[in-house]
């Protein structure tokens, strides 16, 4: 009993010692530390230079306030884009209509220039052939024939077989009337027959449609074509002669015929047209 007692006795004034050296040695530790950082500062005083406890003690200063700024401006910021939001909405809207009429006015715009540019093409024709100026308005459905409907008819002095051509050349011929519209035969039609003549040796032949072009077939096997050679219309019942019709991109010669072929690339673009001339008898 007596030297479990001395034992416990021990074994508390170990631990009490061990408490009281933990202790003392932090707070020599914290006296060293206080001592070396006043020993910088009374250097740095002496000598006339920035305390580096200063600097360090800015720095942190500093930063904290730049947080704290940043902080405060983010939240700023925040409740001021909270309550400018409806009229923030507000104004999307309004942009957002206007842009929208400025698209429309811009479209109108095109449009009315457009036609203005085509009408003003157009115009040169319908003085040299005195003729009537027409707008096509239409399209056979599915693609029956290569014809298009125009806004001219009998009430117009429009009649059958009368020529149609706009600002570039032929453009087909009146196949049937109306009194306020018409039906035009574009000359790429199958049934489409009009007298050709190319216009470098004069040589004759007749320009035949042929859907997506024109061919003149019956022209002389020695008249010595090219291609690039430009083809007219010749005087018939339709057109004055000279109306250009196209020009020459492919010869087809053949070996038991006293003809050859001409493909040709037809001058006026067919697939949009927009302002013709009849040219009235």
């Amino acid at each position: 009993m007596r030297c479990r007692k001395r034992n416990e006795g021990r074994l508390g004034v170990d631990i009490f010692t061990y408490r009281d050296e933990r202790r003392l040695f932090a707070l020599i530790s914290i006296i060293i530390v206080a001592a070396a950082l006043a020993l910088l500062q009374i250097n740095a005083q002496r000598t006339g230079t920035v305390s580096p406890i200063a600097t360090v003690t800015g720095s942190i200063f500093g930063f904290a306030q730049t947080a704290v700024s940043a902080t405060i401006g983010g939240v700023r910021t925040l409740g001021a884009t909270i309550v400018s939001m409806p009229r923030l909405e507000s104004d999307n809207a309004r942009l957002r209509a206007r842009n929208r009429r400025l698209i429309e006015e811009n479209a109108r715009l095109h449009e009315l220039a457009a036609a203005y540019s085509a009408e003003t093409e157009v115009r040169p024709v319908v003085n040299l052939y005195n003729g009537v100026e027409a707008r096509v308005v239409g399209f056979p459905p599915e693609n029956e024939s290569r014809a298009v409907t125009i806004d001219r008819g009998s009430r117009s002095g429009v009649r059958r077989d009368e020529g149609v051509v706009a600002a570039d050349g032929v453009v087909g011929r009146v196949v049937a009337v109306t009194p306020f519209s018409s039906t035009v035969l574009l000359a790429t039609d199958y049934t489409s027959r009009i007298p050709a003549v190319v216009q470098r040796g004069r040589w004759w032949g007749i320009a035949r449609g042929n859907l997506g072009s024109v061919v003149v077939e019956y022209i002389p096997q020695d008249a010595p074509l090219r291609v690039g050679d430009v083809v007219v219309t010749g005087e018939g019942r339709s057109f004055h002669s000279g109306v250009p019709i196209g020009t020459v991109t492919a010869i087809e010669r053949g070996d038991a015929t006293l003809y050859q072929t001409a493909v040709l690339k037809t001058t006026v673009d067919l697939g949009a047209l927009d302002r013709v001339v009849v040219v009235t008898h």
